[in-house]
C-alpha cells in the first residue's frame, strides 16, 4: 500500500472532495473508532469522508492508559465474550495490523495473602492466557508465571517486603494511541478515504425524515460546506448525544462520560524491569513502562462538566499518588511528577435494563434511517466497533458490498518494517545518526521511517534534536505537519509527540522551536506562529492550575481559562 502525506493541500482538496459529490458512507469523529470506521469502509471499496471537529484522537483516544488489553478485571464481572473479543483483537494488532506500534508488556501482579489468592489470582491469569489461545488468533505475548516474593522483588526491586507475599507475572500490550489512530486514518486515506481534520459538523441534512449528508464548517477558513452521503456514521465518543441531537430524534441509548487521570513520572523513580497492576478499594492501578518514563493511572469517577478539556484535580492525583505508594520502598512525591493527562471513557447509559448493563460493551443504532450510531466499548477493540458501524451503514445502501477485510489490512508503516528493524545500522550510517536514535524512529513510523529520514538528507539541520525535547528529532515536527496531519503546536506537542507529558516544563522549552519549523510548512504568519505558542503556554499555565484545584468543578473552572487556538463552537 502507498503512503500518503495528509497535507495542508490534500486537507483542502479532501474538503473540495467530499462536497463536490455524493458520498457513500459520511463518518463523522476522529478518534479511534471514527478512523476505524474510516477505513473498514474504504477498504469495502466504498466512497467515504471523514471529518473530525479538532484533531485526531484529540479526545478520549489520545488520553487511554495506552494498552491494547483483553482486560484481564472483566473475568472478574464472568465477561468472557467480551475479553476472548478483545483478545483476539491484541493479536491481531500485535502480529498483522500494527506490529510496528503495538508492543508486549509485562506486569507483576503482587498476592497479599498466602494460598487462596494465588490460586485465585492463578486461576484468572490462567484462563486469560486460554482465552487467548482459544480465541482464533496467536497469542503475540508471554505466557504468564508464578514468583515467589524474592523473585518478584528481584524483578521489582522498587516493592516493599511487606507489600507482598508472592506475585504473579503476565503479559499484556501498549502502544501510542494517538499516533495509532493517526495512522489508521492515514491508512483510510491511503484506501482512498477524504479526509479532514479542524472541520466541524453543524448540522445534519435531512430529506423526508431521512438523513442524507451533513453541514460541514470549516474552522481554518471559515467556510460551510454540504457534504452530501448516503450514510452517516456519528462515532463521537462522548460527544455521541449532542451529534445525534442534530438528526432531533431521541436515541436509542445515551453516553455518559467517566473521568480517568494519569500521572507520568521518570523511569528512575521506580525501580522495575516490570509494570504493575495493583488493586484498590475500588478498581486495579497500573504502573506502565513508557520508555524512560512510568505511566501510573486511572481513575473512574463521573464527569458532567467540559468534554473537551477534562481537569485533573489535585484530589485526583492525590488519589494515584496515596495508591501507588502503598508499595513502594521510595514514595512518589508531587515534585516527581513530570506530566497529568485526564480522559473521558464514553460508557453506555440505557434507558432500560437491557441497554444499561451494556457499560464497556459498545452498541450501535440507527436513530433515524441514514444515520448510524456507535458508540461505548474498549480502545482494543475499535476494529470490531468499526467493522459493525459500517455493517449497519450498509444495509441502507442500494448495492451489494463486501464483508468487511481490516482483520488483514495491516496499517501503513506495518509493511517491511521488520526488515527495516534489522537494518538499523545501515539506516544509522546512511542518515550519520545514532542506532539507538534510528531504533526509536521505527518504533515511531515502521517502513515510512525512511520519509522521515528523507528529510534529514535533505537538510543535515533536521536531524538534529528538539530544543527542550531532545528524544525527538527537529525532522518529526517537520513531517508531523506535512504528512500526519497536524494543524495545530498543540497537535504536535500533545499528540504526535508526547512531549507535554514527557517533560517536566510540560513542552514549553520545545513550543518555539516547534513552531518555526512548523510554519513554513503550514504558511503560518510571524502573527499566527506567536499565536500558536503563546496559545501553548497559556494551555499549560491552565492545566497547571487545574492541578492545584480541589475538586472537579475549581479544576474545570481553572482549565477553561485557556481556550481553544482556533474556537470549536
Amino acid at each position: 500500500m502507498r503512503s500518503v502525506a495528509l497535507s495542508p493541500e490534500a486537507r483542502t482538496q479532501a474538503l473540495r472532495d467530499m462536497a463536490a459529490g455524493e458520498l457513500d458512507v459520511l463518518v463523522v469523529g476522529g478518534g479511534v473508532v471514527g478512523a476505524g470506521s474510516a477505513l473498514d469502509a474504504a477498504t469495502r471499496g466504498l466512497r467515504v469522508g471523514l471529518v473530525e471537529a479538532r484533531d485526531f484522537a484529540s479526545g478520549t483516544s489520545s488520553r487511554s492508559s495506552k494498552l491494547i488489553h483483553g482486560g484481564l478485571r472483566y473475568l472478574e464481572m464472568l465477561d468472557f465474550r467480551l475479553v476472548a473479543e478483545a483478545l483476539q483483537e491484541r493479536g491481531l494488532l500485535i502480529q498483522k495490523i500494527a506490529p510496528h506500534l503495538i508492543r508486549p508488556v509485562p506486569f507483576v501482579y503482587p498476592l497479599k495473602h498466602h494460598v487462596w489468592e494465588r490460586a485465585y489470582a492463578g486461576a484468572g491469569v490462567a484462563l486469560y492466557d486460554t482465552l487467548g489461545l482459544l480465541s482464533g488468533q496467536s497469542r503475540g505475548v508471554p505466557h504468564h508465571r508464578h514468583l515467589t516474593r524474592r523473585g518478584a522483588r528481584r524483578i521489582v526491586p522498587s516493592l516493599r517486603k511487606d507489600a507482598l507475599t508472592g506475585a504473579l507475572q503476565y503479559y499484556d500490550a501498549q502502544v501510542d494511541d494517538a499516533r495509532h489512530t493517526m495512522f489508521v486514518a492515514r491508512t483510510a486515506a491511503a484506501y482512498g478515504a477524504h479526509v479532514a481534520t479542524r472541520a466541524r459538523v453543524v448540522g445534519l441534512l435531512k430529506e423526508s425524515g431521512r438523513v442524507i449528508g451533513a453541514e460541514v464548517h470549516d474552522l481554518e477558513s471559515g467556510t460551510t460546506i454540504k457534504v452530501r452521503a448516503k450514510q452517516v456514521i456519528n462515532a463521537t465518543g462522548v460527544w455521541t448525544d449532542e451529534t445525534q441531537g442534530l438528526a432531533g430524534e431521541r436515541g436509542r441509548f445515551h453516553v455518559r462520560a467517566s473521568k480517568g487521570i494519569h500521572l507520568v513520572v521518570p523511569r528512575d523513580r521506580i525501580r522495575s524491569d516490570s509494570g504493575l497492576i495493583l488493586r484498590t478499594e475500588k478498581s486495579v492501578l497500573f504502573v506502565i513502562p513508557w520508555g524512560r518514563h512510568w505511566i501510573i493511572g486511572t481513575t473512574d469517577t463521573d464527569w458532567d462538566l467540559d468534554k473537551a478539556h477534562p481537569a485533573a484535580s489535585k484530589a485526583d492525583i492525590d488519589y494515584l499518588l496515596e495508591h501507588v505508594n502503598a508499595v513502594l520502598e521510595q514514595p512518589l512525591t508531587p515534585e516527581d511528577v513530570e506530566g497529568v493527562y485526564a480522559g473521558l471513557r464514553p460508557l453506555l447509559a440505557g434507558e432500560s435494563e437491557s441497554t444499561s448493563k451494556l457499560s464497556r460493551e459498545h452498541a450501535v443504532a440507527i436513530p433515524v434511517p441514514g444515520l448510524v450510531v456507535v458508540a461505548g466499548g474498549k480502545y482494543t477493540t475499535y476494529r470490531v466497533m468499526a467493522k459493525d458501524a459500517v455493517d449497519a451503514a450498509v444495509h441502507g445502501l442500494d448495492a451489494k458490498v463486501p464483508e468487511s477485510v481490516t482483520k488483514d489490512v495491516p496499517l501503513l508503516g506495518a509493511e517491511g518494517w521488520e526488515a527495516l528493524k534489522n537494518s538499523v545500522g545501515v539506516l544509522a550510517a546512511q542518515s550519520g545518526l545514532h542506532p539507538a536514535r534510528i531504533d526509536g524512529l521505527i518504533h515511531r513510523y515502521g517502513s515510512l521511517v525512511t520519509e522521515v529520514l528523507d528529510l534529514v538528507a535533505q537538510d543535515k539541520l533536521l536531524g538534529e534534536p528538539l530544543e527542550g525535547a531532545p528524544d525527538h528529532l527537529r525532522a518529526e515536527i517537520v513531517y508531523a505537519a506535512s504528512h500526519e496531519g497536524a494543524r495545530h503546536l498543540d497537535d504536535v506537542l500533545t499528540r504526535r509527540t508526547r512531549t507535554s507529558i514527557e517533560t517536566f516544563d510540560r513542552g514549553l522549552g520545545a513550543a518555539q522551536e516547534a513552531a518555526d519549523l512548523m510554519a513554513p510548512v503550514l504558511g503560518w504568519t510571524d502573527e499566527q506562529k506567536a499565536k500558536e505558542v503563546e496559545h501553548y503556554r497559556g494551555r499549560v499555565a491552565a492545566e497547571r492550575e487545574s492541578q492545584t484545584m480541589p475538586d472537579d468543578a475549581t479544576a474545570d473552572s481553572a482549565r477553561m481559562g485557556a481556550p481553544d487556538v482556533v474556537p470549536v463552537a
